[in-house]
């Protein structure tokens, strides 16, 4: 790849990690205003509304999905072969291989069955299934929610390519400034 081309992943990995920022913040702050408005619904007038628990769990799917592309971008993750941080060069690419093909093998599949069910079955697939489905307090579809299994993995492979350009290892060193 060329320098430019590495510079254009890179600032697209670090916007589309700002926007993982925001939306998981946001998600965050409904979640402990929804358990908020519960406790003082439920122990105050003892009559909590029938939407919060459901609007908390949506919340906390969201910020923890979204969060886990910010943790993989930070390297928050839980990570193979910590120990050749300080070896030889040869070896830190091969760990960064062997992670790399890790994220791949692991999320690869979670994704076309996003898409696809069963026997590449579009019908089938998750998302189309939770198309159908409304949630049970809020007037939506649950596909609202599901959608963030797809977008975290995709935020995730962004930030792999952006790895591969050079993002937190070693080819950092050969980045231009």
């Amino acid at each position: 790849m060329t320098g430019k081309l590495k510079s254009v992943v890179l600032r697209i990995s670090g916007g589309v990690d700002l926007v993982a920022s925001v939306v998981t913040s946001i998600a965050i702050i409904v979640l402990v205003a929804t358990v908020l408005l519960q406790v003082v619904a439920r122990y105050v007038f003892q009559q909590p509304p029938p939407f919060t628990e459901e609007l908390a769990r949506y919340s906390m799917i969201w910020a923890g999905l979204i969060g886990a592309s910010m943790a993989f971008k930070r390297r928050f993750d839980p990570a193979l072969m910590n120990g050749v941080k300080n070896g030889p060069e040869w070896l830190q690419v091969l760990a960064e291989i062997v992670r790399s093909a890790v994220v791949l093998i692991y999320l690869v599949p979670i994704f076309v069955y996003c898409f696809f069910g069963p026997g590449l079955n579009p019908a089938r697939g998750f998302l189309l299934r939770h198309s159908k489905t409304m949630a049970e307090a809020l007037p939506f579809s649950t596909v609202w929610v599901a959608v963030a299994v797809p977008l975290m993995i995709a935020v995730i492979f962004v930030h792999l390519l952006a790895r591969w350009c050079g993002d937190g290892w070693v080819n950092r060193r050969a980045m231009p400034d």
